[in-house]
């Protein structure tokens, strides 16, 4: 699955590959695989019509002068106030919004440094610390930034205009380019290219660390970790980590109080299993089509367990094996757009958000951004997609019962209508966790999600532990349901998202 996009991502996505199923997980070589997941990047990319000049950011040439540019605090960070020109009013109560943009350059890296955004609450500088990560794996977090859920939307004329349904209404909000070659965030060393979780979590949470220490005001507000597509991948294990230092007293004490996963993938295990019955259910797929591709199932299932019990010598073909069930319905489709099936891809294109690329190349807004002159924005990295491969197909669940234990809230949504992390298997690997109150939440009624008088979805919670099917929304939820995505957040951190007057037809203890 590569979405990222994925993202917006969100973006995350997606591997044609040519290569034939066999009944030997094992006899797909990593060179053929790693090919074929080449043409997957760039298919991607171009599917949302973005065409970066570069394919990472690592450069080896003139990182010394591109530091000259930055002014780095004793924090390690290197941050500008924002001097962006938006058209509107931006409804905000604080007389004066912090907005800023800035590099943490990353402890123990080679010459890695994270780019970000910061916003603070148009409402009250209280309100809690929202992070949001993009997926991808490899896009930047100005695709959601513009596009979604950020402060401004960009115009077909590259102006900014606000967002009514900016997060940052409800949350001081943090977007971050990573893992390191994303975005604007570079190095100049290859060796600083992340391929697991164990190192985007470490950089995510001393970039953290970072940011407190620079805005020791907002280092008591609660803290909530969100994001999607393949961010449900980083999120678990960034929640981890944070959970882990704050045992630990490893550092500032980060007051985490929830992670929230839009149409991510978390399980690959269970997710793979769900296309088929998702693609049935929605006319995608015939009934023969469907027990043909699920002749597939098996392989796919004994690759991915064999990829988590032996390391990464097989996850490769995991990802094979699993990725030909996505490919083998796509190719049965009259070009469906895999991030939301109501709609079809314009030609090759499934999106476009070539303004952004267009904007952010503009050297008056690289200036306003502090982001030095001869950089370029990689808006998805087609290496940074590649070099995570090995983590793909890998179960990111494990990392959750500790932290629902911990009571740690977690928020898994998804927009009804994506087939590439689709609602189907988001739901069924969150009803097969294993936790203690595991039955409770099995057992919970399907209640109506009400925003504005109106059901904009089907939402099911026990104790920390909430699932929200989107309707009228595809991969992003955020672009496509605003209003439902920002309610959605603030009822979520505020303890008010449960409506429990409201059963409907599901009935207890059936998945939502």
């Amino acid at each position: 699955m590569a979405s990222n996009l994925l993202i917006l991502t969100l973006i995350f996505f997606i591997s044609s590959l040519s290569s034939t199923a066999t009944t030997n997980p094992s006899s797909l070589s990593s060179s053929h695989v790693s090919h074929a997941l080449k043409k997957t990047g760039h298919k991607m990319i171009n599917e949302l019509n973005l065409h970066p000049n570069r394919e990472v950011n690592i450069l080896k040439s003139n990182a010394d002068s591109l530091d000259d540019e930055l002014k780095v605090s004793e924090s390690g960070l290197a941050e500008k106030r924002l001097s962006l020109s938006v058209l509107g009013d931006s409804g905000a109560t604080v007389a004066d919004l912090a907005q800023h943009a800035g590099y943490f350059r990353l402890q123990h890296t080679i010459d890695a440094r994270m780019f970000y955004f910061f916003f603070e609450s148009r409402k009250a500088k209280a309100d809690p610390v929202v992070i949001w990560l993009t997926g991808g794996p490899g896009c930047g977090s100005e695709l959601a930034l513009f596009y979604e859920n950020g402060p401004f939307k960009l115009t077909n004329n590259l102006s900014l205009i606000w967002n009514d349904y900016g997060w940052d209404k409800v949350s001081n909000i943090i977007f971050v380019d990573q893992p390191t070659g994303t975005g604007f965030s570079y190095s100049s060393s290859d060796q600083d290219i992340r391929h697991d979780e164990h190192g985007v979590s470490n950089d995510l949470y001393n970039f953290l660390q970072a940011f407190f220490k620079a805005h020791p005001d907002y280092i008591d507000n609660d803290f909530y970790i969100t994001g999607e597509s393949y961010a449900g991948h980083y999120i678990p294990a960034f929640a981890a980590r944070v959970n882990r230092g704050n045992k630990n007293k490893e550092g500032i004490h980060i007051n985490l109080k929830g992670f929230g996963i839009g149409n991510g993938l978390t399980h690959p295990g269970i997710q793979y299993q769900a296309y088929t019955d998702y693609a049935l259910a929605n006319n995608l797929i015939s009934k023969s089509d469907y027990n043909q591709i699920n002749q597939r199932l098996p392989a796919c299932e004994q690759a991915i367990e064999q990829c988590g019990a032996t390391g990464s010598d097989m996850c490769q073909p995991a990802y094979s094996f699993c990725q030909q069930i996505f490919e083998d319905i796509l190719s049965l489709t009259d070009n469906v757009n895999y991030y939301d099936i109501r709609k079809k891809c314009d030609g090759s294109l499934c999106y476009d958000f070539s303004n952004l690329e267009n904007f952010l190349s503009k050297s008056s807004v690289k200036k306003a951004l502090g982001v030095p002159s001869s950089l370029d924005y990689v808006s998805c990295s087609d290496l940074v997609f590649r070099s995570m491969l090995n983590d793909w197909m890998r179960n990111l669940e494990v990392e959750i019962p500790a932290l629902l234990e911990d009571k740690i809230q977690l928020l898994v949504y998804a927009g009804e209508y994506d087939l590439i992390c689709n609602w189907l298997g988001n739901s069924r690997w969150v009803h097969a966790m294993s936790w203690s109150d595991q039955k409770d939440f099995i057992s919970a009624l399907n209640v109506s999600f009400i925003v504005d008088g109106k059901e904009a979805g089907i939402l099911k919670n026990h104790g920390p532990l909430t699932f929200i099917k989107v309707h009228n929304a595809g991969h992003m939820v955020p672009m496509d349901q605003p209003r439902a995505a920002l309610k959605m957040l603030e009822l979520w951190t505020t303890g008010k998202l449960l409506q429990p007057n409201k059963g409907v037809g599901a009935g207890a203890g059936a998945p939502v």
